[in-house]
């Protein structure tokens, strides 16, 4: 029996279409509720982000990407100035799960850390919680070390909240 391996049309792109935004909060409210049944809590979150970025982002220091599969969105990410200088923000980092396997976790952080780069950051830190093996696992293969992690219980689940952080300079 033959096996046929369908080729995917993969793409990153800066988040700057119509709809780009709107479907990076549908789609995080969707999938973390599906995925792990956090409430609206987490939706308004990101909502909250995605806000903050559409509203002042500045775009020779801030970014956000869009993947799409086969012309359709399939994954996000965000990298925002952080509250010191030379920090930027790693967030809201998602493969739609259709998507997963793909590489576009690697890719989208890939991309987002060399804007990080060229924008001049020397560090990039980000917020996870420790269910999220897989994002975990993307971020220390590119450099990022736990700085620490503390219990809380947000979206209605008791979670284990993470800072991760990546100095450049030493991440080549």
């Amino acid at each position: 029996m033959q096996q046929t391996h369908e080729r995917r049309d993969v793409l990153v792109r800066r988040a700057d279409q119509p709809g780009d935004l709107g479907w990076v909060v549908l789609a995080h409210g969707e999938s973390y509720h599906r995925q792990f049944g956090w409430d609206t809590d987490f939706e308004a979150l990101v909502a909250r982000i995605v806000a903050d970025y559409a509203g002042s982002h500045d775009p020779r220091t801030e970014a956000a990407w869009i993947a799409e599969v086969d012309g359709e969105r399939a994954g996000c990410v965000f990298l925002v100035a952080g509250d010191e200088p030379g920090v930027a923000k790693l967030r809201i980092l998602l493969v739609a799960p259709e998507a997963r396997g793909l590489g576009l976790g690697r890719r989208l952080v890939g991309e987002c850390l060399a804007f990080a780069r060229a924008a001049g950051y020397e560090r990039v830190t980000l917020w996870t919680n420790d269910v999220l093996a897989s994002a975990r696992h993307i971020y220390e293969g590119v450099g990022f070390t736990l700085a620490d992690e503390e219990r809380h219980h947000s979206f209605g689940q008791d979670l284990v909240g993470q800072n991760w952080v990546l100095d450049l300079a030493r991440a080549g």
